[in-house]
Order: C-alpha cells, then sequence, then structure tokens
C-alpha cells in the first residue's frame, strides 16, 4: 500500500463578495502518494497555479482542508519547494550563490552551505558555473539553477508551476530529460513530484498520473493513469493513445446548443468565456481541417501539423466549436457544413458568415443589446467592464472585452476607439 503525502479535500478558493464573489477553485478533492509524479492538466485560468500555492502553503484556501501526512497545513509548508515558470534569479548573486540563499535562510553554516550547493550544481550539469551570474546563462541552464536552489532544501514533495513554458523547445526537451533522470534514477531526495502543465505531451511523457481540470469554475473532471514505462517513446503507438484520451477529455464533445453557448451576464446560468484566439489562426484551423474533403481528425495529431501548443490548438477547437465551424466527439474534430463554407468563402463573405455566427453567442448578444439601448449607440470600456464584473473576475472582465473586440470588429458589428477607449455600433448593424 502507497504511503499518502498529500490530501487536498474540498477545497474552494474565492475572490471577492457578494454579486462580485468569484469562485476561482471549486470542491477540489486530490491524493498524493509517496513515490508519485502527478501533472494537473487543463486550459489557462482553470486554478491550476492556485492549487499549488494552496498546497505549499503560500495561499490560504477560502474552505476545505489541506493535510500533509495527516496533519492540517498551517502556514507555509517546510516539506514543500515550488520552482515557477520565470526563474527568479537574483541578478546581482553568483549561481553558487543564488542556490545556497535557500540553505542560508534555514540556518546552514557557509562551509557547509556552499559544498551542498556545488553538489546539487554538479547534478544538474552546471558544474564549473558557479562563479557566473544569471546574465551569463541561457534561459535553460538558468532554470536549472532554480532546479538547484529548490532542491537545497530537500523537499518531500517538489511543486512545478509549467516550469518549462519560458524555455524554448530544445531546451525544455533536454531539461525534461534531464529532470526525468535525476528522479527515475533517485539522484534527488523528494518523494513526490506535483507539476502544473497546459502540454499534453509533456504530461504523457513525465508523469505517472494526469489530473485533468477544468474552468468555469476550477474542478477536477478527470484523472487518467500512464502505465508506460521510462523512458517512453513518443511515437509509440501507446504513447499517441494517452495522449488522445488525454485530447479526448479536455476537448469534451459538443453539446446541445443551448448548453454549449451558455448564457449572457445577469441570466440563470454559466456565462460560457470567449476563447483568446485569432481569428486568422481559427481561419487556418478551419482550412486545415477542409483539406481532402470533410472528415474526421484526430485533435491530438493536429498540434504537430499545425505547429502549435495544446492549450492554443484547444482554444481554437473550443473556438470553432462555439461558432458552429466544427462539432468535437470523442478526441475527433469535425467541420459542419458551415465551417467547410467559411473554409470555402473569399474574404469578404468570411466576414459575413462569422457575423452571423458570432451574433447566436450570448455574450455578443448581450453586449450588442447594451449598445443599441446607450445614448448614440456607444458606450465607455469601463461601462461595459463594470457590467461584466458581475459575471466575471476583473482581470478576466478585460480578457473578455478584448476578444468581444476583435471579434466585432472582424465581423463588422461595431468599431473601437482605442484613444476614447469607446466601441460604437456600426451603421445599419
Amino acid at each position: 500500500m502507497t504511503e499518502a503525502l498529500l490530501q487536498l479535500e474540498h477545497v474552494f478558493q474565492s475572490y471577492g463578495a457578494g454579486v462580485r464573489r468569484f469562485t476561482a477553485v471549486e470542491n477540489v478533492n486530490l491524493n498524493l502518494s509517496v513515490g508519485e509524479f502527478v501533472a494537473l492538466l487543463g486550459p489557462s485560468g482553470c486554478g491550476k497555479s492556485t492549487l499549488l500555492r494552496i498546497i505549499a502553503g503560500l495561499q490560504k484556501a477560502t474552505q476545505g482542508k489541506v493535510l500533509y501526512r495527516g496533519q492540517q497545513l498551517e502556514g507555509v509548508n517546510p516539506h514543500t519547494s515550488i520552482i515557477f515558470q520565470t526563474f527568479a534569479l537574483f541578478p546581482w548573486l553568483t549561481v553558487l550563490e543564488n542556490v545556497s540563499l535557500a540553505l542560508k535562510a534555514k540556518g546552514v553554516e557557509k562551509h557547509e552551505r556552499d559544498k551542498k550547493a556545488e553538489d546539487l550544481l554538479d547534478r544538474v550539469g552546471l558544474d564549473g558555473f558557479e562563479s557566473a551570474y544569471p546574465r551569463e546563462l541561457s534561459g535553460g541552464m538558468r532554470q536549472k539553477v532554480g532546479f538547484a536552489r529548490a532542491m537545497a532544501v530537500e523537499p518531500e514533495l517538489l511543486c512545478m508551476d509549467e516550469p518549462f513554458s519560458a524555455l524554448d523547445v530544445l531546451s525544455a526537451e533536454s531539461l525534461r530529460g534531464e529532470l526525468l533522470e535525476l528522479w527515475t534514477e533517485g539522484k534527488i531526495p523528494t518523494k513526490a513530484i506535483l507539476m502544473v502543465s497546459h502540454n499534453i505531451e509533456e504530461a504523457v511523457f513525465l508523469a505517472d498520473r494526469i489530473v485533468v481540470m477544468d474552468k468555469e469554475p476550477g474542478r477536477i473532471i478527470a484523472e487518467h493513469k500512464i502505465d508506460l514505462p521510462h523512458p517512453r517513446n513518443r511515437k509509440s503507438v501507446e504513447f499517441q493513445n494517452h495522449v488522445d484520451q488525454v485530447y479526448a477529455v479536455l476537448a469534451g464533445q459538443t453539446r446541445p446548443e443551448k448548453e454549449e453557448l451558455g448564457t449572457a451576464p445577469g441570466e440563470v446560468g454559466i456565462t460560457r468565456h470567449l476563447p483568446e484566439v485569432e481569428i486568422s489562426d481559427l481561419a487556418g484551423l478551419l482550412e486545415n481541417l477542409a483539406e481532402g474533403g470533410n472528415q474526421k481528425h484526430d485533435i491530438y495529431l493536429l498540434e504537430d501539423k499545425l505547429g502549435i501548443t495544446s492549450d492554443q490548438l484547444l482554444k481554437l477547437t473550443e473556438a470553432a466549436e462555439l461558432l458552429g465551424f466544427s462539432s468535437i466527439a470523442k478526441g475527433d474534430i469535425e467541420l459542419t457544413a458551415l465551417g467547410q463554407a467559411f473554409a470555402d468563402a473569399s474574404i469578404l463573405a468570411r466576414k459575413e458568415i462569422f457575423a452571423s455566427c458570432v451574433r447566436r453567442i450570448p455574450l455578443m448578444r448581450w453586449l450588442l443589446s447594451m449598445l443599441h439601448s446607450a445614448e448614440d449607440r456607444r458606450l465607455k470600456i469601463e461601462v461595459i467592464l463594470t457590467a461584466l464584473s458581475l459575471d466575471f473576475s476583473t482581470e478576466e472582465a478585460e480578457k473578455q472585452i478584448e476578444v468581444l473586440i476583435k471579434w466585432g470588429r472582424y465581423g463588422e458589428l461595431f468599431v473601437y476607439d482605442d484613444d476614447q477607449e469607446m466601441i460604437e455600433l456600426e451603421e445599419g448593424r
């Protein structure tokens, strides 16, 4: 029987109060055992990083319990270290000093902490760079320093918040392999690893178990066990099957229109977020799907074909589904007749098709109704932001306004004056 290390019991995280209360994480239950490498996977904004901060004790949950080795966590967890996606090194300290700083905070004598820091730097392949400053290192090397510093305090639980996302492709790939070597060969004292990611292939490559989250609000929707031995072959059928299955969970499947579109702000029900995508990227996806006639496509295969990340791909497929251009089921995406028409249409015809589709979305319909009712059929952005803040956090409301402006301008539904921060209906709209 595996030894329990961490338990989350009915964890909630909310912000604000009253009608402005926003739930970021809802009723999360999660167990982590000794010897496990677990990946938290989900779209941006689903609360993955929030959970990590709660687990490390950097943030207190609004509701629920965090148990570490059976004891309820109070304050910062002394048995946990976090590696963030940004390198967070002190530029005025050398590599050795950056790593030994964590030991200094624990009261370790200078000679001992320098010796230990040198050993850690050797383990991550940075022997010889002890006296270098962060500015002299590549992105991958700076992140290795971050790994060494996190390991200096010998954490039982190592938490990582998208640790490879700020690196170029080759550096990230190299560092993943080195981390896996340290973990699988027992070269680090860590008992368990919990990694936040939105990269599906990365999660399948590294983790023993994937915990899948969704947003609106952030919650766990599935768990997926990876039973493949290390090292894992990305090209193997078994590996690709796991990637396909996780994509199927995250992409979901197209629901009846009323459920799919959600409700307008102020109405009963969930107001659907609009995915942050560029129209040109969406058009590229639809054109790619239309090649060779209308047929089903495995979503996971499109990642390499289009040369984009899994997070970008899922946002694009979500937008295509929301606009009625595609349908999704069991990890496959298929163009609808409307999507095929958009892919085949001229530039101007595409605008007309897009305009008719985006009008169906409750959030856009709500904005157009507000504009029709406003004096001179125009509104300041701050007015719209205030209204949206009743349904979204302020940060998310700002993002949604940006998407609404992009989509509305493309469909020529309204014009936007950036200097005055004003939206105004187009004539005849």
